[in-house]
């Protein structure tokens, strides 16, 4: 069984009992590798779970600890015609099987001829619990379809908007606000709720041009997020600010193809934003710098051996940064932060 390459950065997450969890797609359906205890140092898997015809898959938690997978399906019908759907299960527990995988649908229900070119699916889960799903469609423009009451799922409501690419990240703040950023060819896209559960509403763009597919959010202050992405002009990584305005602020590296991983934590006492991507030469590098002061600059560091797709970022139970990788061999890599001032890792280790 070949395993996939993560075609996101979201893909090791910490349950509520504080074990770490790495899933990736593979033929077939997707692998799961968790920690025995909090903390490690021992994993179990890699676990198989069936998922047939999946073409992309992306995750999202929320405040409760569930884990949402949601995928792209695409299939051949009873005609022999391309079928093309977004699918979505659940994991309420570290460790426990995946619910069944249901079909959440495709906007394009009456010009069919569209439904095959739907594009990658992202979602957020706001602080009620409830799955906000977002994907480009045939058009151009980004549809959205979100969980109401009971489990019964909205219907798609449209965005409206003609230069959306794939590559769309959606992250909810602390205070249950939902915000969607979607690449374009000249800038990035974002929509924003003004309170939980809210109407989305456009606002003002955020002057990058990424790289589809490289993009990340992270809550960098109270209710207030900070884009990271790919400038697709070749200036390494960019980071924005919407509540601050001005231009995206350049913090280097080399990156290639693939997502920007982030997460936020004290570092000798300083709160610091964590970056991580995979380079170019295709190893993983990981760069820190203090939160919002991107004019600090930041040093990046490879680390590891080669892998596919983008490396992950995580915090463990006892708050060190772990960062993640397939191997080319498709074995789960991973390394800790040392017990030591500043980001220091031990040795990287195969499982």
């Amino acid at each position: 069984m070949s395993t996939g390459v993560p075609e996101s950065a979201r893909w090791l997450l910490r349950g509520k009992d504080g074990r770490l969890s790495a899933y990736v797609r593979a033929d077939g359906g997707l692998l799961r590798w968790t920690e025995t205890a909090p903390g490690g140092p021992d994993w179990t898997g890699p676990d198989f779970f069936e998922a047939p015809d999946l073409t992309y898959l992306t995750l999202a938690q929320g405040a409760d600890g569930y884990v949402h997978f949601l995928g792209r399906r695409e299939r051949r019908d009873a005609e022999g015609e391309t079928a093309v759907d977004i699918v979505h299960s659940i994991q309420y527990q570290s460790g426990r099987p995946l619910m069944d995988w249901r079909s959440i649908g495709n906007p394009h229900t009456k010009l069919v001829e569209r439904a095959p070119h739907l594009g990658a699916p992202a979602a957020a889960v706001d602080a009620a619990g409830t799955v906000h799903v977002f994907v480009r469609d045939a058009v151009n423009s980004v549809r959205m379809r979100r969980e109401g009451k009971g489990g019964k799922w909205e219907g798609w409501k449209d965005l409206k908007v003609r230069q959306a690419l794939d590559g769309i990240v959606a992250r909810a703040t602390s205070t249950g606000r939902v915000e969607v950023y979607a690449p374009g060819a000249e800038a990035t896209l974002r929509w924003a709720q003004e309170s939980q559960g809210g109407e989305l509403v456009r606002a003002d763009d955020v002057p990058l041009a990424p790289v589809p597919g490289s993009g990340a959010v992270l809550e960098t202050g109270p209710d207030r997020f900070t884009y990271y992405a790919t400038d697709a002009a070749g200036k390494g990584v960019l980071a924005h600010r919407p509540a601050d305005g001005g231009p995206a602020v350049p913090l280097g590296g080399g990156p290639g193809p693939g997502a920007v991983a982030v997460l936020r934590t004290p570092i000798d006492g300083h709160d610091c934003t964590v970056l991580a991507h995979r380079t170019g030469a295709g190893r993983p590098a990981i760069g820190a710098f203090p939160t919002e002061d991107e004019g600090a600059g930041l040093w990046w560091a490879e680390t590891g051996e080669p892998c596919l797709g983008a490396p992950a970022l995580a915090l463990d139970a006892r708050g060190r940064v772990v960062i993640a990788a397939v191997g080319l061999d498709g074995t789960l890599r991973l390394a800790r932060q040392k017990a030591e001032p500043g980001l220091a890792l031990e040795a990287w280790t195969a499982l």
